[in-house]
C-alpha cells in the first residue's frame, strides 16, 4: 500500500477531477483547470509527502499508527488530491508499468483509504484490506504492475511479504519517453475527456521524469495541466500556449535538469557524482586548476544529496540557483563561454546553459603526473586519484562521462585491491604497466568518436564513420557496415553529450571482442543478413580494437 503524509498548504478544489494546488499560507482554493495560479515569490511551503507502502511503518510503529496516518493524509488531502498523488507516486515507482496497470493499483489504494477511513469503519479494516491487496499482487492474474521480484516476495508470508513487496520498484527511465503532442493534439485529447487526459499525462510524465524531486514533478505537472485547460478554451489558443510556455520555462528546465542530475546521483552516489561533475567542468574549462573546480564539484554533489529526495518544495531550485551563482562568480572572469551563460538574470536558465556547453578544444599540456603509491594508499588516496583522473579529463576533453566513469571505477577497484594487498607496491606496479599499455588507445578512440560527433553535423559524422569502418573492415558487406554505422551513431548521439544517461551509456562501455572474422567469412546468405552479438553491435570496430580484444575495464 501507498501512504501519503500530510502536506502543508495543499488546497483542495475539485475541478475536472484534478486540482492539486500547492499554495502556502492563503488557504484559498484555486482549481487546477480553468485558471492559472499566481504564486507569491516568498512562498515557503514545505511539501512533506512520504511515499511508502503502509506495511513498512507497521513493523516499527504498529497497525493502528499506519491506519491513522493514512486516514489523516486522506482527510487532509481529500480524495482527488490523494488520488492524483497516488498516480504520480506509483508512476514514478513503477516507471515501466502500463497506464492500465497503474490505474488498477490507484483504484484499489484510493478505495481502501476511502472505505477504511470512513466514520465508524472497523479498526482492522485497513490492515485486512492491505493484506488482501498483497494477496492480489501475488495472484497469477494480478492486474497490478508486473515486477520480476514479485514471486520472491510472494514466497514469504504476513508482514515479511508486505515489506518485500514495498521495496519493489522499476529502474527509472533514463531516456524519457514522454513526447509533448502539438497544441492541437493536446486540446483535442483534453476536450474529448479532461479526466482521462489528465490521468494519462500524469502517468506518462511522472514515469518519464520520475527521478526529479517529487515537489518539482508535482509543480511541473500542475502548471502543464493548468496551461492546457486554460489555453484550450482560449479564443486565441496559439498566443495563449506561447505565453504559458514562456512562463513555465524555468520550471520545465528545472524538471529536466533535476531529473538528469538525480538520475546520475542515484546511479553514481555522492563520491562518484563529485568526480563526474569535476570532469565535466574540467573538459569545459581545461585551463582551470583542480583547486578551482573541485570545491564547485563538491558543492554540486552536496546540492544533489540534499535535494534529490527532499520533500521541501523549493530545495532544488533554491540550492541549485545558489550553486550556479557560486560557479558564475568563480569562473565567469576566466572563461568567455561561462561569462555568456552567466549574463542572464534567471539562474536556472544559466545553469542549463552551463551544463549544455560542449567541451573545449583539447589543450596542449605536459603529461599528467601520476600519484605515487604512498599517495594512492594514504589517507588522501581518494583525493589524489580524483586529481589524476581530473588531469586526464582536461587533456582529453572529448572523452565522454561513460568512459571516464569506467576509469573512476577501475581506479577505485585498484586502490581497494592493492592498498590492502600483502605487497601494495608490486600490485600497483602491475596495474600501472597494464594501464600504460591500454589507457592511451582507450582514451584516443573514445575521444575521436565523440570529438567528431561534436564537431561535425550528423550526416557528415555518419559519413566519416562509414569511411573509417571501410578502412577497418575492408571485407565487410554493405549491410554489415550500415548496421555498424547506425549502432555507433546511436551510441554517440546518446552518450557523447554532456548530460548523457549514466546507466544506459555505462552499460554500452563493456569489454567487447574485436570484429569476429568468422562473421566476415560467412556464406553469402549469412553476409547478407549478419547476426552479430548484442555486445559487438553496441560499440565495436575502432573502440573495440582499443582494448586489443581484452578487458576495457583496465583493472
Amino acid at each position: 500500500m501507498l501512504a501519503l503524509c500530510p502536506a502543508a498548504g495543499i488546497n483542495h478544489s475539485p475541478v475536472g477531477g484534478h486540482h492539486l494546488h500547492i499554495n502556502a499560507g492563503t488557504g484559498s482554493p484555486a482549481p487546477l483547470f480553468g485558471r492559472r495560479r499566481e504564486t507569491s515569490p516568498d512562498m515557503r511551503a514545505a511539501l512533506t509527502l512520504l511515499l511508502l507502502f503502509a506495511a513498512v511503518r507497521a513493523e516499527h510503529r504498529g497497525k493502528a499508527y499506519v491506519r491513522d496516518k493514512v486516514c489523516q493524509e486522506f482527510k487532509t488531502l481529500g480524495k482527488e488530491d490523494f488520488r492524483t498523488l497516488t498516480i504520480v507516486a506509483n508512476s514514478r515507482k513503477f516507471s515501466n508499468a502500463t497506464f492500465e496497470e497503474i490505474s488498477h493499483l490507484v483504484r484499489e489504494i484510493v478505495s481502501l483509504a476511502e472505505t477504511c477511513c470512513a466514520e465508524g469503519a472497523d479498526p482492522s479494516c485497513y490492515d485486512d484490506g492491505s493484506s488482501a491487496l498483497s494477496a492480489k499482487s501475488c495472484g497469477g492474474d494480478s492486474p497490478f504492475p508486473a515486477h520480476a521480484g514479485t514471486a520472491g516476495c510472494c514466497a514469504q508470508e504476513g508482514l515479511e511479504q508486505k515489506l518485500c513487496l514495498a521495496t519493489l520498484r522499476h529502474p527509472p527511465q533514463e531516456l524519457p519517453r514522454y513526447l509533448q503532442p502539438s497544441n492541437e493534439e493536446l486540446c483535442q485529447a483534453f476536450k474529448k475527456d479532461p479526466k482521462d487526459f489528465a490521468d494519462r499525462f500524469l502517468h506518462e510524465y511522472a514515469s518519464s521524469y520520475g527521478q526529479a524531486p517529487l515537489p518539482v514533478l508535482l509543480g511541473s505537472t500542475r502548471t502543464f495541466l493548468s496551461m492546457v485547460s486554460t489555453c484550450c478554451i482560449s479564443p486565441a489558443p496559439t498566443a495563449c500556449f506561447l505565453k504559458e510556455k514562456l512562463e513555465r520555462k524555468t520550471l520545465s528546465l528545472l524538471t529536466l535538469m533535476s531529473n538528469r542530475v538525480c538520475s546520475r546521483f542515484a546511479v553514481y552516489g555522492k563520491d562518484k557524482v563529485t568526480f563526474s561533475y569535476l570532469a565535466s567542468l574540467a573538459q569545459k574549462m581545461p585551463a582551470a586548476s583542480f583547486e578551482d573546480l573541485f570545491p564547485l564539484a563538491e558543492d554540486a554533489a552536496e546540492v544533489f544529496s540534499q535535494c534529490c529526495d527532499s520533500v521541501a518544495e523549493d530545495c532544488m531550485q533554491k540550492k541549485l540557483s545558489e550553486h550556479t551563482a557560486k560557479a558564475c562568480g568563480a569562473l565567469s572572469a576566466r572563461d568567455e563561454r561561462f561569462a555568456d551563460c552567466c549574463k542572464g538574470k534567471n539562474l536556472m536558465q544559466n545553469y542549463f546553459c552551463i551544463s549544455a556547453l560542449p567541451p573545449a578544444p583539447t589543450p596542449t599540456l605536459p603529461e599528467a603526473q601520476k600519484p605515487t603509491d604512498g599517495q594512492l594508499c594514504g589517507e588522501e588516496g581518494a583525493r589524489h586519484a580524483k586529481r589524476y583522473l581530473f588531469e586526464l579529463a582536461r587533456r582529453h576533453t572529448s572523452v565522454p562521462d561513460a568512459f571516464l566513469g569506467k576509469l573512476y571505477d577501475t581506479c577505485q577497484r585498484v586502490r581497494g585491491e592493492c592498498c590492502s594487498a600483502q605487497d601494495p607496491p608490486a600490485c600497483l606496479d602491475s596495474k600501472h604497466r597494464r594501464m600504460e599499455a591500454e589507457l592511451p588507445p582507450f582514451l584516443a578512440k573514445a575521444g575521436q568518436l565523440c570529438g567528431q560527433y561534436t564537431e561535425l553535423n550528423f550526416l557528415d559524422f555518419k559519413k566519416r564513420l562509414r569511411e573509417s569502418l571501410v578502412k577497418t573492415l575492408p571485407d565487410a558487406s554493405p549491410e554489415l557496415l550500415g548496421q555498424l554505422v547506425e549502432q555507433r551513431a546511436e551510441f554517440a548521439s546518446t552518450c557523447c553529450p554532456p548530460n548523457a544517461p549514466p546507466l544506459y551509456c555505462t552499460a554500452k562501455v563493456k569489454p567487447w571482442p574485436p570484429p569476429p572474422r568468422a562473421v566476415l567469412a560467412a556464406t553469402p546468405r549469412a553476409r547478407a543478413a549478419p547476426r552479430l552479438s548484442p555486445r559487438f553491435l553496441q560499440v565495436s570496430g575502432e573502440l573495440g580494437e582499443a582494448c586489443g580484444g581484452g578487458s576495457c575495464l583496465l583493472g
